[in-house]
């Protein structure tokens, strides 16, 4: 029905349209628009009523924004206004306000009579008594003094309160155990150093123990090497006189090693060996049994018939052993002393050996073993006289020159037995060749 009122257009409103609110809702009766534009659109819309109502709607929301413009243009304008009124009102007042700073600055601050120049002259000037530095320099002058009459006081006093005291108490127990602690360290040093002197003490014994021991066997090693060859040099004469050859083997080793030091070949000279004899030199003292040994193995090791082992001294023979006895027929056992000057007892052994040798290789041959086994015993009795005798003279000084003159005598008559058995032992050569 709206669109139809909306279409007719009457010439004017009626009077009887009324509006009111009712339960929160707007109510309107006979109400009659005759704008040309609301007319349009609601002509042109699918639905008047809706129409009719948005617009009012929207209509009403558009006039309440208008209405908060004009409301905050207002208030703005007011604002504007009420902020110029302020701001005179303000410079007013702050141009009142600086004004009056400047004089009470002028007042407080002024170069010449300020309240402040008065007051910091009154206190800290120099020609003022009651200036703060001569109070502050009165009291720290009183307070140093209180404070060093107190220290003295604190310093100088026995009492628990006084730092120097317990200083020297806690200094006095550090030394003490400082002390304590050395002397116990030097205690025990001297417990280390005395434990290694005597280890030093006794290694420097063990160490002299060892040099002389070198040295005895450098010595040993020397007087070997010496003592060899003199025994070589001294057998080398007496084999020449009997027409044997004497060999030094000891540098020379044999069949096995090389025991034997020198090794006489029996009437070489003239032809070939009746037979060989092993010397093997000691400048030790060995056992029986080693002895023995050892002139086995030169008898084996050098192809000898007889061995002979030959020392410095009769002190260095085998134990419980005498010089010049045999052993097992083909071994004997004598002292030659190359600085005595004599060669007596090396020339008894040399002839017994040759003679033993000749002896067991002469079986067949006319030669008299009794003979020969007779003057191999005065012979050795005369070494035993010989022996004695040099015992008499080492025993006693005196009649030195008539003991001497017997041995030499005894060694001349020990050289004619030797001679003889040369001779005994020649003879069936002799007698063959004349044959």
């Amino acid at each position: 029905m709206l669109w139809f009122f909306a279409s007719w257009k009457l010439p004017s409103p009626l009077p009887f349209a009324t509006v009111s609110i009712r339960n929160g809702r707007l109510a309107i009766d006979g109400l009659l628009i005759d704008d040309e534009t609301v007319v349009r659109l609601a002509a042109d819309s699918d639905d008047a009523s809706a129409f009719v109502r948005d617009a009012l709607i929207i209509g009403a929301r558009v006039l309440d924004r208008e209405q908060a413009g004009t409301n905050t243009d207002f208030v703005k304008a007011e604002f504007e206004r009420s902020a110029r009124e302020l701001k005179d009102e303000f410079t007013l007042r702050a141009k009142a306000v600086a004004d009056r700073l400047d004089e009470k600055v002028d007042e407080t601050f002024g170069p010449d009579d300020g309240h402040v120049i008065k007051a910091l002259a009154k206190h800290f000037a120099d020609e003022s008594s009651g200036a703060v530095q001569h109070k502050v320099r009165a009291v720290l002058t009183e307070v140093a003094t209180q404070m060093r009459e107190d220290l003295r006081k604190q310093l100088t006093s026995d009492s628990a309160d006084n730092p120097i005291v317990a200083i020297q108490k806690a200094s006095l127990g550090v030394m003490k155990q400082n002390a304590d602690q050395q002397n116990a360290h030097l205690r025990a040093m001297a417990d280390k150093m005395e434990a290694m002197r005597v280890e030093l003490t006794q290694l420097k014994a063990e160490k002299e123990k060892v040099q002389e021991l070198d040295a005895e066997r450098e010595r040993g090693t020397a007087k070997g090497r010496t003592y060899e060859e003199a025994l070589a040099e001294a057998l080398d004469d007496l084999a020449a006189a009997r027409g044997d050859v004497c060999e030094a083997v000891g540098d020379f080793g044999g069949e096995g090693g090389r025991k034997g030091d020198v090794v006489i070949a029996i009437d070489a000279c003239g032809g070939p060996a009746r037979g060989r004899i092993v010397f093997e030199a000691k400048n030790r003292r060995l056992s029986k049994k080693e002895a023995l040994e050892e002139l086995d193995g030169a008898l084996k090791i050098r192809g000898g018939d007889y061995a002979v082992l030959v020392v410095p001294s009769d002190e260095k023979l085998p134990a419980r052993t005498n010089p010049l006895r045999e052993f097992n027929g083909d071994k004997l056992f004598v002292a030659f002393d190359p600085d005595d000057g004599s060669t007596l007892a090396l020339e008894v052994a040399y002839g017994l050996a040759r003679a033993r040798v000749l002896q067991a290789r002469s079986e067949t041959d006319r030669v008299d073993p009794d003979a020969v086994r007779a003057e191999v015993e005065r012979a050795q009795g005369g070494m035993d006289e010989v022996r004695r005798i040099k015992t008499q003279l080492s025993n006693a000084r005196t009649g030195i020159d008539n003991a001497s003159s017997i041995v030499e005598a005894m060694a001349q008559t020990v050289r004619g037995h030797l001679a003889r058995i040369d001779e005994l032992l020649a003879a069936p050569d002799d007698e063959a060749d004349a044959a």
